[in-house]
């Protein structure tokens, strides 16, 4: 009974948050980028330009062009997977195309509308991404392809996709401007995604090299209250022993880490590392859901 409680809870967390980004997102692409010709890459620019061309609505363009991808995510990917993802794209196609038309549209400055767009897009997804869905589109493309050929860089075949939507709306639209607004919509998108998704886990990681490396531990552990560890390590030219203290920080310690480091030894060799996501004690553990 408990657990049959919480898959229904955890059901209708999954509605809310499909809804909220789906929101987003079509405010985003209808309000945003639609009405300033900016086509932002991947199924929703496709859109955009048939939407230019025939006047067809974006949210039934959208899925329409995931029917068939997602009969072929039900086959290769699996039921779990392709039911989920149908939900987020219908509660997109609603959204689209009975909500967001009752928003102001916005035809000012191409940039705004392209940094705008792209920001609405990009929050909608990493909001929609939180519980494990997905729009459907090239994320289905791309776990397809990765299926079959896991040594295709699926980075680069998305880039290439999207590029390919951006030079169809140049020539559409007969506006080079409008693949480079295109171009800032979805690096908008992406940071926007990045930094939901990623921004709260990630940091940097500090390689220090110096003889007062316990010294520097002993304030970090104090004033930062974070974990630090040694390394042994052999000079290759002295062939001396010294120790190596490696340490993790989130990037808005980083720069009182820095601070320690010179406060003890102003010559100290430093590398730091971006670390895309740290887990553990003090960030978020392995078996956290990012979002509960």
């Amino acid at each position: 009974m408990n657990k049959e409680k919480g898959n229904i809870r955890r059901y209708l967390g999954d509605i809310v948050y499909d809804v909220v980004g789906s929101l987003f997102f079509a405010v985003g692409l209808s309000c945003f980028s639609a009405p300033s010709e900016i086509a932002p890459g991947g199924v929703s620019g496709i859109a955009v330009i048939l939407n230019y061309l025939f006047g067809l609505p974006l949210g039934m363009v959208t899925m329409a062009i995931n029917i068939p991808l997602l009969l072929l995510a039900w086959f290769f990917l699996g039921k779990d997977f392709t039911v989920k993802t149908l939900k987020s794209v219908l509660i997109l196609t609603i959204m689209l195309d009975y909500v967001a038309p009752y928003f102001p549209i916005y035809k000012g400055e191409y940039i705004l509308a392209a940094l705008f767009g792209g920001l609405g897009i990009g929050v909608g997804l990493a909001i929609i991404f939180m519980r494990g869905s997905t729009t459907g589109g090239t994320d289905i493309l791309s776990r397809l392809i990765q299926r079959r050929y896991r040594h295709v860089p699926i980075g680069k075949v998305m880039m290439g996709i999207d590029v390919v939507v951006l030079i169809c709306s140049m020539m559409v639209f007969h506006n080079i401007e409008a693949g480079l607004y295109g171009l800032i919509c979805i690096f908008a998108s992406a940071k926007a995604l990045d930094s939901i998704l990623y921004g709260m886990d990630n940091g940097k990681v500090l390689l220090v090299f110096s003889s007062k490396v316990e010294e520097m531990s002993k304030k970090i552990l104090v004033d930062l209250y974070r974990g630090v560890t040694f390394l042994r390590g052999v000079g290759a030219y002295s062939g001396e022993e010294r120790q190596v203290m490696l340490c993790a920080v989130r990037s808005n310690e980083y720069h009182k880490a820095e601070e320690i480091i010179k406060e003890f030894d102003p010559e100290a060799f430093v590398i730091t590392l971006e670390a895309g996501e740290i887990q553990g004690y003090g960030f978020r553990y392995l078996t956290e859901e990012k979002v509960t």
